[in-house]
């Protein structure tokens, strides 16, 4: 058989092609990485050059007066995005002939922080009037409240838009509750494109803010059979029933879900889930679940900030690409609370 002869020219062009073709692929990777549902890391970029400057900033000045309020911006792009998409629909209030997320069962006073959207969105319209969407001021908000926290930093996709609608039926029945089961968890999760990953990595937001007393009570008295939940620290489940009794009222009384560092974004909320101190049922079964997916994530990120840190930013990222709107879909309010 006679023996091909490669040609000197025809390998070189081969490897010229073969680099442009992989340029080409990690070009459109990088596309890929900056663009998502219509959405882009530089969509102000001319239109608003100083947005997220602004935001940023107003967001330092609340934490500073209040370091739970970072909590909240956070908790307000994540009941925001599971009900109908990152689209700012929990924002809008009821009126007369309007019925709005708020007072779902999940949102009614339990939810804080509309009156720092409120003063980023007015000093955003006299910068950039009818510019920057409520939507990316929650995407941009929980970023920045949580990197003030000590937490990552991650770039927001931008670009989406205000919703003229909202879905109080929605927030009932797609919000997870603080009692729900491992099944729920995953479920609910699941129906968001949301997998166990994304699960244990943004239940570590409870790493900072305040629980009410209504929230992990059932926990501290009647689990199974009038008795508390085995799985609590016998210590940490006195503290508690001291701040919320059994009988009378508790006067709303809140305790960190983290109660070694409530203020700080690091991995201590999953110390405390391994050490029986998971304030809520749902933060508790990530780890107790026996054959369950989440609990080898639980224990893992104990012990590894930086991939905790590099996953939530991951999770979030793709959580606020749920359904955004984009293009001519919905509108650019210029009040946060009603539409135009």
């Amino acid at each position: 058989m006679a023996r091909i002869k490669h040609s000197p020219g025809l390998t070189l062009q081969f490897q010229s092609v073969l680099i442009t073709a992989v340029a080409l692929m990690l070009w459109i990777q990088t596309l890929d990485a900056q663009s998502c549902n219509g959405l882009s890391h530089h969509f102000y970029y001319k239109s608003c050059p100083k947005a997220q400057a602004i935001i940023k900033s107003m967001v330092e000045d609340a934490v500073k007066k209040e370091a739970r309020i970072a909590a909240s911006l956070l908790r307000l792009h994540f009941h925001d995005c599971f009900v109908k998409g990152c689209d700012a629909s929990l924002l809008l209030d009821d009126n007369a002939s309007f019925t709005g997320e708020k007072t779902a069962i999940p949102n009614k006073n339990s939810l804080r922080g509309f009156e720092v959207v409120d003063k980023i969105k007015s000093n955003l319209e006299k910068a950039c009037p009818g510019v920057v969407s409520c939507a990316d001021i929650l995407a941009v908000a929980a970023r920045d409240s949580v990197a003030i926290s000590g937490g990552p930093f991650w770039k927001v996709l931008l670009g989406r838009r205000d919703s003229r609608s909202a879905s109080k039926s929605g927030a009932n029945e797609d919000l997870p509750a603080p009692n729900s089961t491992h099944q729920t968890l995953e479920t609910k999760f699941k129906l968001q494109g949301l997998n166990v990953v994304d699960l244990v990595a943004l239940s570590g937001a409870h790493t900072i803010g305040l629980a009410r007393c209504a929230s992990f009570k059932q926990r501290l008295y009647n689990q199974t059979g009038n008795k508390p939940d085995q799985t609590l620290d016998t210590t940490y489940l006195k503290q508690l029933r001291t701040v919320c009794p059994q009988t009378g009222t508790d006067n709303n009384q809140t305790r960190p879900f983290d109660p070694v560092s409530p203020t700080k974004f690091d991995v201590n909320y999953y110390k405390n889930v391994v050490a029986g101190k998971g304030l809520l049922n749902s933060d508790e079964i990530l780890y107790s679940t026996k054959g369950s997916r989440t609990a080898g994530f639980v224990k893992y990120y104990t012990t590894n900030t930086h991939a905790f840190f590099k996953q939530f930013a991951a999770s979030m990222i793709k959580m606020g690409n749920i359904s955004p709107l984009t293009g001519f879909h919905g509108e650019i309010r210029k009040n946060c609370r009603r539409i135009n």
